[in-house]
């Protein structure tokens, strides 16, 4: 038996990026009986056209809680702003105070090179909050975890670092073809607030193609139809079993 709970927590910036990065994979590990849970940083208050921030930020809720019923997960949001959100002692205490509340074994958020700032922010805080969530030292009510959660970071769009060099190559590829891939498109549905976002602010007149896209572009580059990748973090503090490649042996690919 694994240490590792199945409890999965997914941290990311804003209410759409577990959807838009990850969710064929949480697809599969739902299915396989794992606990997940969805968290966004930010409320994505900013994200909205046609709509003021509070209204922005009621509409995002109801959006992400919805997708990610789709797979039964659970969603929390910290309510930071987002392109004003900071890393602070106050937001890792909360990140720790998450983290142990769903005892989580495995953590997923972004990748240290994304090419966003609320991205790249997000994966400190979350580096931060999980190196010391089995202290019982850190100001947090809730109790230290057993073992510090295995972390893993997810794919930023288009493969590229915020200057536009390519990425360290992915450490695997889980393939989403067929009903992963559909259960994805699902869950992106619900975001409707973000199609006219994207539009305005990227001139991408179909988002949630794109993200098809996208997906079928990593999929090409290991032989299959539609694809995610991840990097897992493996430096000093972490362990190092590979929990999520063994869990998903028969969807791992690599190039």
């Amino acid at each position: 038996m694994s240490r590792f709970p199945k409890n999965l927590l997914i941290i990311q910036a804003h209410p759409d990026d577990a959807e838009a990065w990850s969710s064929g994979t949480l697809s599969l590990l739902a299915d396989r009986g794992w606990n997940i849970t969805i968290a966004a940083i930010t409320s994505g208050g900013m994200g909205g056209i046609g709509m003021n921030e509070s209204e922005t930020v009621a509409v995002r809720l109801q959006e992400a809680t919805a997708a990610a019923a789709v797979i039964g997960a659970e969603y929390h949001c910290f309510g930071r702003r987002d392109g004003y959100f900071f890393d602070d002692e106050d937001i890792r205490t909360e990140v720790v105070s998450l983290i142990r509340q769903v005892n989580a074994g495995v953590i997923i958020t972004h990748a240290p090179f994304d090419y966003h700032q609320d991205h790249r922010t997000t994966c400190q805080v979350v580096d931060a909050a999980a190196m010391v969530a089995t202290l019982p030292n850190v100001p947090s009510d809730k109790a230290p975890l057993d073992i510090t959660p295995l972390l893993y970071h997810g794919m930023p769009m288009s493969l590229s670092d915020p200057l536009g060099s390519a990425v360290p190559e992915p450490h695997f590829f889980v393939d989403i073809s067929g009903k992963p891939m559909d259960k994805k498109m699902e869950m992106l549905s619900h975001h409707k607030s973000q199609q006219e976002l994207m539009r305005v602010m990227h001139k991408m007149d179909d988002f949630f193609g794109e993200m098809r896209k996208f997906n079928d572009k990593l999929g090409a580059m290991v032989g299959t139809e539609d694809a995610e990748c991840y990097w897992q973090h493996l430096g000093g503090g972490y362990q190092k079993d590979p929990l999520l490649q063994e869990e998903l042996k028969a969807y791992i690919r690599h190039r």
